[in-house]
């Protein structure tokens, strides 16, 4: 009769599904609703508010008022357009800006990898999720413990962030004369700011810290001399280097510990093969030596004759029982 296999059994709704509870581990805890938006629209208000400094910089650069909100409407993630409008206002060839922008922005679609899981989203849904991920709306929903608070922060986060982006974007190059430098007001480093301040609660292991140290390393390192967008694509090269460095660590640790026990004398021989690489039925006394000068235990002559082939006399004395049968 076929056996019945029991159906699998589906996550809590306000659980997310890439993240299943083990057995005797309790329940994620859950996050009041009210909580989430704050903390959301903290993150939407703060990045949102840096979008004058894109106006300012992307007018100063040559670009029309309809170029720069077009920016904002359709590509919507702040590094690719500070790269792309900085790389213009130096001079650079519009392609060339165009392909540091591009490069900067594939870390998105990584993002995306992740958020599809968290979110679970109707298929409908997905084309116009995708356009508010980024940094920001990723980082708040990886902080989140449920799938219901995933969707909340990242649905409250990009709304917020999506509408001042856009608003801030058209008032700063609108008042680009009147704002002037943008660096004396700091409103390029909000976003640096917070995302920074999102991300250092979240580094609470050795590994995480070490790859998030490399990371910053590298980008800071190339910065200088690799085009806009590679040096951030480079940096994420350390995670893999950080896990190949560790797991290397482990295999050298086992196989140092292993060489260390064979040295000590290791433990007793089992049952099933001798020391030699030949199965025996017992091997050795019960210390683990091969034979002993009372006739217990077995002799290099018993294992060559093999099992059943042992006859031990009083004084420890092998005979081969072949040859002790044909006397017979």
């Amino acid at each position: 009769m076929a056996e019945k296999t029991a159906p699998m059994e589906s996550p809590p709704p306000d659980r997310p599904a890439s993240s299943p509870r083990t057995p005797g581990t309790a329940e994620p805890a859950s996050k009041p609703d009210s909580a989430v938006v704050r903390d959301a629209l903290g993150v939407g208000v703060a990045v949102g508010l840096s979008g004058f400094a894109f106006g300012v910089t992307s007018a100063g650069s040559g670009l029309s008022l309809l170029q720069t909100c077009a920016l904002s409407l359709l590509v919507f993630t702040g590094a690719s357009q500070f790269a792309l409008v900085g790389a213009i206002a130096a001079g650079g060839n519009p392609f060339t800006a165009a392909a540091g922008a591009f490069f900067l922005g594939v870390r998105n679609a990584f993002y995306g990898l992740r958020l599809s899981q968290l979110l679970a989203l109707p298929r409908f849904v997905r084309p116009l999720a995708a356009h508010w991920v980024i940094d920001e709306t990723t980082a708040v929903a990886l902080a989140q413990p449920t799938r219901r608070a995933v969707r909340l922060g990242f649905t409250v986060t990009g709304a917020t962030l999506y509408v001042l982006w856009n608003l801030t974007t058209l008032l700063g190059a609108l008042g680009a004369e009147a704002i002037g430098d943008t660096d004396a007001w700091g409103l390029d480093a909000a976003g640096p700011a917070v995302f920074l301040a999102l991300l250092a609660p979240m580094l609470r292991t050795a590994t995480e810290r070490a790859v998030a140290g490399l990371a910053v390393v590298l980008g800071l390192g190339l910065l200088p001399v690799l085009p806009a967008g590679v040096p951030v694509l480079v940096a994420a090269l350390a995670a893999p280097a950080v896990l190949w460095v560790k797991g290397r660590g482990m295999r050298l640790g086992t196989a140092g510990a292993k060489r260390f026990g064979d040295a000590g004398g290791g433990s007793a021989p089992t049952a099933t093969e001798s020391s030699d690489g030949t199965e025996d039925d017992e091997v050795g006394t019960a210390d683990g030596r091969e034979g002993s000068p009372d006739g217990r235990g077995d002799t290099p002559e018993d294992r060559k004759a093999g099992p059943g082939g042992r006859a031990g006399t009083a004084d420890g004395g092998a005979r081969d029982s072949r040859e002790d049968g044909g006397k017979r």
